[in-house]
This record gives structure tokens, sequence and C-alpha cells, in this order.
């Protein structure tokens, strides 16, 4: 297979992704899910770490907001 190296803008990119067929922008889609999935997901690891709170206190909220949502009739939902 022979490489070709061009060089385009951002703007010029954007046009020819345009032009590509569904299937094709689907594909190059899921390849920028791949690769920004990860990126974004240890930002938001990041963003939520936290020294102050121990399994015992997670354990504790999520009962008692099951025990709400339970006593107005919202669960399962």
């Amino acid at each position: 297979m022979q490489t070709i190296n061009i060089e385009l803008n951002k703007n010029q990119f954007l046009k020819s992704i345009r032009k590509l067929d569904e299937k094709d922008k689907l594909e190059i889609y899921e390849e920028l899910k791949k690769s920004l999935f990860p990126n974004r997901f240890e930002k938001l690891l990041k963003s939520t770490k936290t020294e102050g709170l121990s399994f015992e206190e997670i354990t504790k909220e999520v009962e008692e907001v099951r025990q709400k949502r339970y006593d107005e009739g919202r669960q399962g939902r």
C-alpha cells in the first residue's frame, strides 16, 4: 500500500469529512470515540476524586436514597 501525505487545515478537513457517505463517517466516529473516551473518563475520575468519603458513608447514602424512593413509590424507575 502506497502512502500519500497531504496537509489540510481544519476547515479543509471538515469539508472533506462532510463529503463522506454515512458509513465512512460512522467509521471515523467510532475511531474518535475509542481515542477520546479514555482521556475523558480519566478527567472525570480526577475531577470526582475525594478522600472524604468512606465506603460505609456511600452505602449509607445509597440506602437512604433507595428508602426515600421506595417510600415515594418510585422504586425501579
